[in-house]
């Protein structure tokens, strides 16, 4: 399947008091270099974000449609619309419009009790995570976060850990690279940074 894929890695890293997302502004679709500066980043809400490596057009069109979904879900609840339920509404879409490419490549994760990831798999499952890997460059990027992940980590040794798994990541895959997104969610809100990938 990864032949067909849009390439490009991002990864999820939780801490002690959040989830951090990195992702990789580059998309190449096989040799053809589609864009260098595309956010595959997400505010869904303001505890829940997520992030994507695959079709980020599709994932722009359904990260708007789960915000809204989220809003009328959050006047019904009268709280915080927690990061499982968001994950869960993602994955329900993706499988009745069937985006299938995208299935196996979205990170959701945010902060209302907990700190917590999930990635979402093509049969619609949301499974939790400590921290998670999509893309044309995960199992490198898992190289680097199996070993050096660590529970309670600070929010910069989260951030620092989640940029090394990208830029390891991008070093060895031509299909990523060229720059970085950031995005912090804790218990205040979502913040997001951009940078150059330096090696």
């Amino acid at each position: 399947m990864s032949m067909y894929m849009p390439g490009a890695t991002a990864v999820g890293v939780t801490f002690d008091g959040g989830v951090v997302f990195a992702s990789e502004k580059r998309i190449a679709f096989g040799n053809f270099l589609v864009s260098k500066t595309t956010k595959k980043t997400f505010e869904i809400t303001p505890k829940v974000g997520a992030t994507c490596a695959g079709l980020v057009a599709d994932m722009q069109i359904l990260s708007l449609q789960i915000a809204a979904l989220a809003k009328i879900r959050k006047m019904e609840l009268k709280r915080e619309v927690p990061p499982n339920s968001v994950a869960k509404m993602m994955s329900n879409m993706m499988y009745e419009r069937r985006y299938f490419p995208l299935l196996t490549q979205v990170i959701v994760g945010g902060v209302v009790d907990k700190p917590i990831l999930y990635t979402l798999d093509p049969l619609g499952s949301v499974l939790p995570d400590e921290y998670a890997a999509v893309g044309t460059g995960a199992e490198m990027a898992l190289g680097v976060l199996d070993p050096q992940f660590k529970q309670n980590m600070t929010e910069n040794e989260a951030v620092d850990l989640a940029k090394k798994a990208v830029r390891s990541a991008s070093l060895r895959d031509s299909a990523s690279g060229d720059g970085l997104d950031i995005m912090i969610i804790t218990k205040d809100g979502i913040r997001e940074s951009s940078e150059k990938i330096t090696n």
